[in-house]
């Protein structure tokens, strides 16, 4: 048999090893900075690109696409090459996927501190940078199976199973959630509306979680783990289990972000059963990456690379659990708007990804620069300061939302709401200080790994081409191997493996997506709803600029406290001309549903000047910019257009005649605050946002009360 020589590429895992500490430190800092700024107004410094509204989209951005993103490459480029026994399949590939990565990176972030937002959670970026996604998307793709089609190792390892799941699941899920108008360079509108548009969001929200936050650092696991423990894995038949049960359940759980929402009720109970169902392939995955250290605790004990990854797995655990259980109706009822979702969040993203990029940093920094880690103590002490970082911040975070929920609820004896909501807020102000010095601890631990790996690349040099040898791949056939079962013929057909895991993940959702879109008795309609007047429609862009949607939600559940706080509960058929819907998915701030109306102009004038002068006590900032912006009525035609385009009815050529009714409307609100002694002109940006505030929840407002057994307790 002859034996082939080749090279590894180390250099292209280098760059996005770099990049990922880079894009993790800066991450990490905008969460801190939000993290001050939800107790701390002043922390915003007047400003509109340093506000919470445009710095948050920030924070999840980097950490979800800039620095576990760049950690999936840099496992994936590292291990992908050593599993197939081949180089990469293009250096040139490898390159353009870098570069190309970095740049979305940099456009995203300008382009969410400009404002620039689709207002859709983990999918903020606007049509230009989402072509750019795909594109880079596929230079990947390209080069990754490219190098499993020229590998030298007939077997696909576990860990390519869930790279080849987590490309082709990815690439579907931003493809249907990314369909959008636009209507100018850098602005466009959701292709859909109302309840079709939060069921395609959170289908595509929480299955970015689990295949781009999930799938791929399983995969990265099971090849390190093994690795730096020198253990193999427990299960071979648990990993396959694990993977097959974990892709095809997956997909169908987002509705559990939508429970007791206008979603039909059937969506809603998909969502629930089969999130509760993901408890068992989850824990199968977490228990074969904590048994494959059966034997090995010593080595634990002394290894803070295994430290690390004993918490991520665990951390793992801790949030596949709560998740499912979260997907419970009478527990979402309690958690869902309230800081429990934060701290459920955190412990997957700091304990989960964040300990386990560490780890890996730890690993290939040495092994690529062929030297040891500087400093196993400096490491060890990152450990430690990490995980009393995680635990400052998500304990206080479940605290805060259990007190919310409590608080939101309560009844006096008379029958009445014992607490306001700002008085809900202003309580829970000294868990959001520990949250944040959790949050300076973690980032500590991070500023001690960089000086760490920074000693050591110092202390080594860079092993650009790492040369290997194997012999080549020859056929692989049943007659030379004798029986073979079917999942070893699956792994070493790697097209059939993409085939089969795409028909896995979109079984469920073509099975949630179709019905909402072509049964049209899911969303009745109500005739008093009517499209946005041009005014309102300017209105409603500048609030999702403003990223209002990450302190507000706009859906009022059937509760008795909700009902009895907000008003009439929401109805599907009232969403129907919202592109993209606002239904929220955190309440900082009171729901806004039903505001319309609620205050006079003047309120909503002073109140975003100054926050603090009508709520003391208030964390919203202020929004001084709105009064100084003139309202950009040279797109409002195109605005229009592309309403009429996706289905809203406004009449044939009112584009043309839009400007004018949205000047005679805003001269009213002018008129009206004029007469309070507030003056502003009548293009001022503060009168659009006015007139939508004025119009939330207004066309059913005449509707009849619900009964009492209408509403859930």
């Amino acid at each position: 048999m002859q034996v082939e020589k080749f090279y590894y590429d180390n250099r292209i895992v280098k760059q996005f090893a770099f990049a990922t500490i880079l894009w993790g430190v800066v991450g990490m800092l905008a969460g801190l900075l939000i993290a001050v700024q939800i107790y701390l107004p002043a922390a915003n410094f007047g400003l509109p690109f340093t506000t919470f509204g445009r710095v948050r989209p920030v924070h999840t951005n980097a950490v979800i696409f800039a620095f576990v993103g760049n950690g999936i490459f840099m496992g994936v480029y590292y291990s992908l090459q050593r599993l197939c026994k081949a180089r990469m399949f293009s250096d040139l590939l490898g390159k353009i996927h870098f570069w190309g990565w970095q740049l979305i990176i940099v456009l995203a972030a300008v382009t969410l501190l400009s404002g620039y937002t689709s207002g859709k959670e983990y999918a903020e970026l606007e049509w230009p940078i989402d072509i750019l996604i795909a594109l880079i998307w596929i230079v990947f793709g390209i080069n990754m199976f490219g190098t499993i089609i020229k590998r030298r190792e007939s077997h696909l390892y576990v860990a390519i199973w869930f790279y080849i799941a987590t490309w082709i699941t990815v690439t579907m899920l931003h493809v249907v959630n990314s369909f959008e108008l636009p209507f100018s360079m850098l602005k466009s509108y959701s292709f859909y509306a109302g309840v079709q548009d939060a069921l395609v969001q959170w289908w595509y929200g929480h299955n970015a979680v689990a295949f781009f936050l999930t799938t791929p650092y399983l995969g990265v696991m099971y090849y390190f783990l093994p690795k730096a423990s020198n253990r193999p894995v427990y299960s071979y038949r648990l990993s396959i289990i694990h993977f097959w049960a974990l892709i095809f359940l997956y997909i169908w759980a987002g509705p559990h972000h939508l429970l007791y929402t206008a979603l039909p009720d059937w969506a809603q109970s998909l969502g629930t059963v089969f999130s509760i169902m993901l408890i068992a392939p989850s824990w199968g995955g977490m228990l074969n990456g904590l048994f494959t250290l059966r034997g090995a605790w010593d080595k634990v004990r002394e290894d803070p690379i295994l430290k690390f990854m004993v918490v991520a797995i665990t951390c793992y655990g801790m949030s596949t659990f709560e998740g499912p259980m979260l997907s419970i109706k009478s527990v979402n009822a309690i958690t869902h708007f309230t800081d429990w979702t934060i701290a459920h969040v955190h412990v997957g993203a700091l304990g989960w990804n964040g300990f386990l990029t560490f780890s890996i940093l730890y690993w290939i920094i040495p092994k690529i620069y062929n030297t040891p880690l500087y400093s196993k103590k400096l490491a060890t002490n990152h450990f430690w300061i990490g995980t009393i970082g995680i635990i400052l911040y998500v304990i206080p975070m479940y605290w805060a939302g259990f007190t919310q929920a409590l608080m939101w609820k309560q009844f006096t004896p008379e029958g009445t709401l014992k607490f306001q909501f700002l008085e809900t807020v202003t309580h829970i102000v000294p868990m959001y200080i520990t949250r944040s010095i959790g949050g300076v601890l973690y980032l500590s631990g991070v500023f001690i790994m960089v000086y760490n790996l920074v000693k050591t690349v110092k202390a080594g040099s860079l092993v650009a081409d790492e040369a290997a040898e194997a012999p080549a791949l020859e056929a692989h056939t049943e007659e030379a191997h004798g029986k073979m079962y079917w999942h070893r013929w699956i792994e070493a057909r790697p097209i059939q493996m993409l085939l089969f895991s795409l028909v896995a993940v979109a079984i469920g959702g073509i099975l949630e997506l179709v019905p909402t879109f072509l049964i049209k008795s899911n969303i009745p309609t109500i005739a008093a709803v009517k499209p946005y007047t041009p005014l309102e429609l300017q209105g409603r862009d500048i609030y999702i600029r403003e990223g209002c949607y990450l302190c507000h939600s706009q859906m009022v559940r059937p509760f008795r406290d909700e009902v009895a706080r907000y008003g009439e509960y929401s109805k599907a058929g009232e969403f129907v001309y919202d592109h993209p819907f606002q239904w929220g998915s955190k309440r900082t701030g009171p729901d806004l549903a039903r505001v319309g109306g609620k205050y006079p102009d003047s309120w909503h004038y002073n109140h975003m000047q100054d926050p603090q002068s009508m709520s003391p006590g208030s964390i919203m900032p202020s929004y001084i910019w709105l009064y100084e912006n003139k309202i950009d009525t040279a797109i409002t035609p195109a605005k229009i257009r592309a309403m009429t385009t996706l289905g809203v009815p406004y009449a044939k050529g009112y584009d043309q005649q839009a400007n004018a009714d949205l000047m005679t409307q805003a001269k009213k609100i002018q008129a009206g605050l004029k007469a309070e002694k507030l003056d502003i002109p009548a293009n001022a940006e503060i009168v659009a946002l006015i007139a939508y505030l004025q119009r939330i929840g207004t066309d059913i407002k005449s509707a009849p009360k619900p009964t009492v057994a209408a509403l859930t307790n």
